[in-house]
């Protein structure tokens, strides 16, 4: 198929080795965030923080955190040009809700008149999945999963490598970031960069993806 979208995900890979040398541009940068700020989320909560790895300290920051666990992925988070960390609100109330609804009604989005019929009726979707200790883990997490596949295209879109790591600490994570996830919960990160030349078997090799008949169905 020759489509612009198929090639950039038939081109995309989980990088393996990064090149420290190589930065990703300022550029680029902005391109990301503003993806990242315009992913879609279940009745647009947007329940989440995305905190980019950038400077040296940073990253050094994240490498300890691999202290005990999945040292696998460790050094991505210094050779890699920088790291995303999608962490969720566990507890999301009505008043975070109330912000989006705030944001919505100031961007001409949805009229004043609805906002208390949107803010009662769409938060009962997160009411519906929120327990008797107003944890709603489960369904904010979710969405930094819908965040995290949004930026995989973007990035494949630029031309950038990446790794999604699922193979973190969040207990360390929540300790050494605990300032800048202010009770958030970080269970997936994403290294972004460059592959390194020579270095990165899993560059350059044939995509290996079940048959369309195998996951599709079309009634």
């Amino acid at each position: 198929m020759s489509h612009q979208i198929i090639k950039d995900l038939s081109d995309r890979y989980t990088v393996k080795k990064y090149d420290a040398s190589k930065k990703i541009s300022a550029e680029d940068m902005a391109v990301i965030k503003e993806s990242l700020r315009l992913s879609a989320s279940s009745i647009n909560s947007q329940p989440w923080k995305f905190i980019i790895l950038e400077t040296d300290e940073a990253k050094k920051r994240f490498h300890d955190t691999f202290a005990n666990m999945h040292q696998f992925n460790q050094p991505h988070a210094t050779e890699a040009s920088h790291v995303i960390l999608f962490a969720y609100n566990p507890s999301y109330t009505k008043d975070d809700y109330r912000k989006v609804v705030d944001v919505e009604v100031s961007s001409g989005h949805l009229p004043e008149e609805r906002y208390n019929d949107i803010l009662d009726g769409a938060f009962g979707f997160a009411e519906a999945n929120t327990d008797e200790n107003g944890n709603n883990s489960d369904w904010t997490k979710a969405q930094t999963y819908l965040a995290l596949g949004n930026t995989l295209h973007v990035l494949a879109r630029l031309g950038i490598g990446s790794t999604p790591m699922e193979g973190v600490d969040p207990a360390l994570i929540s300790e050494l970031f605990a300032e800048e996830l202010d009770g958030h919960v970080c269970d997936v990160a994403l290294a972004m960069g460059y592959h390194k030349d020579g270095e990165d078997y899993n560059y350059g090799l044939p995509k290996a993806r079940l048959p369309q008949e195998a996951t599709i169905t079309v009634l």
